[in-house]
């Protein structure tokens, strides 16, 4: 806490700007991987801290009230982390969670386009003169542009599911920064395109083999993901507090009233900011406990209703987090008045973050799983979404 606690402080004074400029944070993103933060998750026995997942979460919503687009540029990371100690062989998990103790950070790239959804695969591992080679185009590979390795999502000669590492600099990987965004700019959550780029064959995962058993690798990336929503929950009442405090005038009314001769003193400011508090405070402990139910299981839970139990906390935490931040962000300006909207104070970033980022899954099939299981029982998808 005290390593994420000094790099977003180290961040803070360049929030505005990169919000602005969407220019990619390789400065930032260097000072994160050398913090010893991208070890934390890695079991003990290949160098890592092995901390619970309530850590991680904790020390991604404390980076995430300073600037979300740089909490979730390594959220990948810890997906990769888990996906390799769970289903790596023993040479992968030496080679690469050794690589990651020594701050080489992982990102991933695992969506595209153009097909009936994000996850419908064209990217592909074939044989090429005795060779493996990838070849494929991603896009949303958050991360990619500053990190050491990518791992991608691809289909084998026999239509399964890998995972193929390649270095982000090996031949034939070309990463664009063409993410042109209204929110979490930062992320530079670009394209990247394969063609014909060696793999050795000893860093192909057998990804499918994840989903062949119960396991909670989608729910702990969800839980990243929620942790983000309530750190940018967070941010935005601090926002609002210090404008609020600092900067706006008393509506005319209240001073007219005799209510009050402080925009901190109106009646309905105080009503509106007690509401939001305790909304953001909700939403912590949903955090918390989520995480707390996902560190009682562990990465492979025992069966079926273990893994249901984890994913609906962590849905309940990300659905329910992702509309406060967004509620937050735009009641910021309720509460602030109209000066707040001057650009100098970028204070819509709140507002724009928190909405890009809660397209990332859409709220309403969570909430849908959550009551199909309360009601009729019936357990949520093992696709690692959840």
């Amino acid at each position: 806490m005290a390593a994420a606690e000094t790099f977003a402080q180290q961040i803070s004074d360049g929030a505005i700007d990169r919000d602005r400029s969407g220019r990619l944070p390789t400065t930032e993103m260097a000072s994160f991987d050398a913090s010893g933060l991208l070890g934390i998750t890695v079991p003990r026995q290949y160098g890592g801290g092995d901390l619970p997942i309530a850590a991680l979460a904790e020390a991604v919503r404390t980076i995430a009230a300073v600037d979300s687009a740089i909490a979730q540029t390594p959220q990948a990371h810890y997906l990769m982390v888990d996906v390799v100690a769970v289903a790596g062989s023993e040479e992968q998990r030496a080679r690469l969670l050794g690589d990651v103790v020594a701050g080489r950070r992982i990102a991933s790239a695992l969506a595209e386009r153009g097909g009936k959804h994000a996850q419908d695969l064209k990217t592909r591992v074939r044989s090429k003169s005795g060779k493996a080679v990838l070849d494929g185009v991603k896009y949303y590979a958050t991360g990619a542009l500053t990190a050491h390795w990518i791992g991608v999502s691809a289909l084998d000669e026999h239509e399964r599911m890998v995972l193929a590492f390649v270095r982000r600099d090996a031949a034939g990987v070309t990463l664009s920064d063409d993410w042109n965004v209204m929110g979490q700019r930062a992320t530079v959550s670009g394209s990247v395109r394969f063609e014909d780029v060696a793999i050795d064959p000893a860093l192909i995962l057998p990804y499918w083999e994840c989903f062949e058993v119960p396991q909670l690798l989608g729910a702990r990336a969800q839980l990243y993901h929620a942790a983000i929503q309530v750190g940018l929950a967070v941010g935005a009442l601090e926002a609002a507090r210090w404008f609020v405090t600092e900067k706006a005038r008393p509506f005319f009314e209240a001073t007219r009233a005799g209510w009050a001769d402080t925009a901190a003193g109106d009646p309905h400011v105080i009503h509106r900011f007690g509401s939001l508090a305790t909304q953001v405070r909700a939403a912590q402990t949903l955090l918390a406990d989520a995480a707390s139910v996902l560190d009682s299981l562990g990465r492979v839970p025992d069966d079926e209703q273990a893994a249901a139990r984890g994913s609906i906390a962590v849905a309940q935490s990300k659905a329910f987090a992702s509309e406060v931040a967004v509620a937050v962000s735009s009641d910021l300006f309720s509460l602030s008045g109209a000066s707040a909207a001057d650009e100098k104070y970028d204070l819509s970033r709140y507002w724009r973050n928190a909405r890009t980022h809660a397209s990332h899954d859409p709220v309403d099939w969570k909430y849908h799983h959550v009551g199909n299981y309360l009601l009729r029982g019936v357990l949520p998808p093992n696709h690692g979404q959840l």
